[in-house]
């Protein structure tokens, strides 16, 4: 067998190799937030106090807006390609619950499929002003401007 072929045939092997899905599938996975590692969280056991998970696992991604007691640290992979609708691979949560002695009472992991779909509700409530009426939308603004009141102010130039 001469060279040329045993080169040639290394050439098509490395070219379809690059060819590969596995690492183009990476190309196209965003990951985002900050999971603390496993040994971290290793740490935290009931009755950690607030500042002992602060120094352990950091500041957490979010805290519930209604209960300053629940820390959630959270990360997911997200793929992304060209015009396509993004599509979460990988979600992990870590929820933390703090008693009113801010030490921890409960150690929740959460992934993907704890997750749940909201539908948002299409109801609207009325507001009282804001259905104004035609004269009063299209001519409520006559009569109210004068330029002629900011010159007669003392203190103007």
């Amino acid at each position: 067998m001469s060279t040329s072929k045993i080169v040639l045939g290394l050439l098509c092997c490395v070219v379809l190799s690059a060819c590969s899905t596995a690492k183009q599938n990476e190309w196209f996975v965003n990951h985002n937030g900050n999971m603390p590692t496993e040994e971290r969280i290793a740490k935290i056991k009931n009755g950690s106090s607030k500042d002992e998970v602060l120094q352990v696992l950091g500041a957490p991604s979010a805290m519930v807006s209604f209960d300053e007691k629940t820390w959630i640290y959270m990360s997911s992979d997200i793929k992304r390609v060209a015009f396509s609708k993004p599509e979460e691979i990988n979600r992990d949560i870590l929820r933390l619950r703090f008693n009113n002695e801010d030490k921890v009472v409960e150690i929740a992991r959460l992934d993907k499929n704890d997750g749940k779909d909201i539908v948002p509700c299409q109801g609207k409530t009325e507001v009282k002003g804001e259905n104004l009426g035609f004269f009063r939308k299209y001519f409520g603004g006559v009569g109210q401007y004068n330029p002629l009141a900011a010159q007669n102010q003392p203190g103007r130039m």
